[in-house]
């Protein structure tokens, strides 16, 4: 980790945050349990705890992995519903295929990110292709869960497909972070993944004792979770490490510093930040269904059960 990296990060456009720019203050940490997701992988759920107040629009995260497979051991999910949402599927190191309904889907891998809008709704499959199976190795990644506002939430799924080399590079004035804006905007630089709720998504990697301030848009939450070693975060400087998530205020920039001695094997600071304009709207949440009311579940369920969100394709491969 990471996948997606450069030689030089000082070639890259450097951020920071202006001066006077307020510093968000930490709020919580929260420490991610750790259980299995789909047919048995490992996962941390980063958001576990917190209200969903700090959170909206963001509905729940899971860190998948880090784990190092022997052969036979890769894991996916089975054939699943979702309808309300879109889900992100970060892939870090190793290979995910996906495969839905509709006949849309594909394969993404080390630094590749999948953004899945389920809308009205649809099946899904992920799973990790028949060579990882064999030869086993090593899978990370992320699966986000970003709420739709109830205008958007029976729209027509779709999907993007955003490779590694797409997403926009940034550093800090002195080099020592670099930044990979998946979506979203960082101080006017555009990610690739387009949202219908507007968020910021980046992946920072800090080098041992290197420190940022960011700017970050007043109008969204601030989040930052992480992937792997330890700093702080805030100008107050709390404490964090592998597996934490921490919850900001309010403000104008976002502080991070990774730890002058890092763990043996994370050679720096990995986190995700996230930020993103509340919905504001009533949320209705039960599995692979996120709508505003008890009703509206209710209907998603009959749909499921009815057919209505696709069946399950009779073709070669996945979900055999």
């Amino acid at each position: 980790m990471p996948a997606v990296t450069v030689e030089n990060p000082l070639t890259l456009p450097r951020v920071a945050a202006p001066a006077d720019a307020v510093s968000r203050p930490v709020l919580a940490v929260t420490t991610a349990p750790q259980g299995f997701e789909g047919e048995g992988f490992p996962v941390r759920r980063a958001f576990a705890g917190i209200n969903y107040q700090y959170l909206d629009p963001f509905i729940m995260m899971d860190q998948m992995g880090e784990v190092e497979y022997a052969p036979g051991e890769p894991k996916g999910t089975p054939w699943h519903p979702h309808r309300g949402f879109e889900t992100v599927t970060y892939i870090i190191d190793g290979t995910f295929d996906h495969q839905d309904s509709n006949g849309g889907g594909g394969t993404i891998t080390n630094g590749d990110t999948q953004w899945m809008t389920a809308g009205s709704g649809l099946l899904h499959i992920e799973a990790p292709p028949e060579s990882l199976v064999v030869s086993g190795g090593l899978f990370h990644g992320l699966q986000l869960w970003v709420n739709l506002p109830a205008s958007d939430k029976m729209m027509a799924p779709r999907y993007q497909d955003i490779r590694g080399g797409q997403v926009q590079l940034l550093t800090s004035p002195d080099g020592g972070a670099l930044l990979r804006v998946i979506a979203g905007e960082l101080d006017g630089h555009q990610g690739p993944g387009i949202t219908h709720t507007p968020i910021t998504m980046v992946h920072a990697t800090l080098r041992p004792g290197a420190e940022i301030t960011l700017p970050w848009r007043e109008d969204f939450n601030g989040l930052a979770y992480v992937l792997a070693g330890r700093g702080t975060v805030g100008a107050e400087r709390r404490p964090v490490h592998l597996g934490q998530t921490a919850v900001l205020g309010k403000g104008g920039a976002l502080t991070l510093r990774a730890d002058e001695k890092q763990d043996g094997n994370a050679p720096d600071l990995e986190v995700v930040l996230l930020g993103g304009r509340p919905i504001r709207e009533p949320m209705a949440h039960y599995g692979p269904f996120v709508m505003n009311t008890q009703a509206e579940l209710r209907q998603a369920f009959e749909d499921f059960q009815a057919g209505r969100l696709g069946t399950v394709p009779a073709v070669h491969g996945m979900g055999e």
